[in-house]
């Protein structure tokens, strides 16, 4: 089927699940899983202004697709598994996979990606040449760009409900330090770097520390963001207490694309990652 054809299928299948009775209508969910499987469609898609729209019809094609699967055995190698969706068996030229790392079916790992042995969940796209260190995870449906560094111990939440919500956004070139958690369809432009032990929600306020004026944001690190954990203080009925935000206290230029020149840059900034 082509795209219009599924789409079309899925969304009447979400309204009328009775539906997948149909084998039509289960080919259109399994058509969808292994587009994604190959990267030919994806949850989220960039747009030309530097936004991103989010594909509901695709998270709406993975919900279904849970629906028609049983929980059953399953193989990868010596490896045993009880789970309704297999992990992957096609992958691209290129691609390292380092036991036990496992991506499930219907995600995508790029040419040049490593995996550690962490996890990439369904719905999830990887971008070339990105790196997942040992025991990081990238949930279901999170957007992950080219030449990312995802550290060890990371944490990437999955967004797959409700189906109109915004999955997790790693733009090209960032740089994830140890153990961070971004959930909640966070998303990271361009080359931001985030110090160990940031965590990112929808509702934790990033401070610009270089900005007089203490500019915030919100849900999005702006591109070439320099950002580590911090926490500032709010009246509650019993007190005063340290609540979480994070800091911008630098920026990322053109000149330290070079591996050795952001480790001076981070160096200098005392930022761990």
């Amino acid at each position: 089927m082509d795209l219009p054809t599924l789409e079309k299928h899925i969304e009447e299948a979400w309204v009328q699940p009775q539906r997948l009775n149909v084998s039509a209508y289960q080919r259109a969910v399994e058509e969808t899983i292994a587009a994604l499987d190959k990267g030919k469609v994806r949850c989220a898609l960039p747009e030309a202004d530097g936004s991103w729209k989010v594909l509901e019809w695709v998270k709406k094609a993975i919900l279904l697709y849970f629906r028609l699967r049983q929980t059953q055995p399953l193989e990868a190698g010596a490896l045993r598994f009880q789970d309704k969706i297999p992990v992957k068996k096609e992958v691209p030229a290129g691609v390292r996979i380092v036991p036990p790392g496992v991506a499930r079916y219907g995600s995508y790992l790029a040419p040049g990606v490593v995996l550690m042995p962490g996890y990439v969940n369904i719905g999830a796209y990887v971008g070339e040449g990105t790196m997942i260190d040992t025991w990081a995870t990238v949930g279901s449906c999170a957007q992950i760009g080219r030449e990312v560094h995802i550290s060890g111990g990371v944490g990437i939440g999955g967004v797959l409900e409700p189906p109109q919500a915004m999955p997790v956004i790693v733009e090209d070139g960032a740089f994830l330090g140890s153990r961070c958690i971004v959930v909640e369809g966070v998303r990271i432009g361009k080359k931001a770097v985030l110090g160990a032990g940031t965590v990112l929600t929808a509702s934790i306020p990033i401070v610009d520390t270089t900005d007089p004026a203490g500019q915030e944001y919100r849900g999005y690190v702006p591109e070439g963001a320099i950002v580590i954990p911090g926490t500032r203080v709010k009246r509650f009925p019993a007190g005063e207490f340290g609540v979480p935000c994070a800091l911008i206290i630098g920026w990322r230029e053109a000149r330290h694309d070079d591996k050795l020149a952001l480790n001076a840059l981070l160096r200098d900034l005392g930022v761990s990652v």
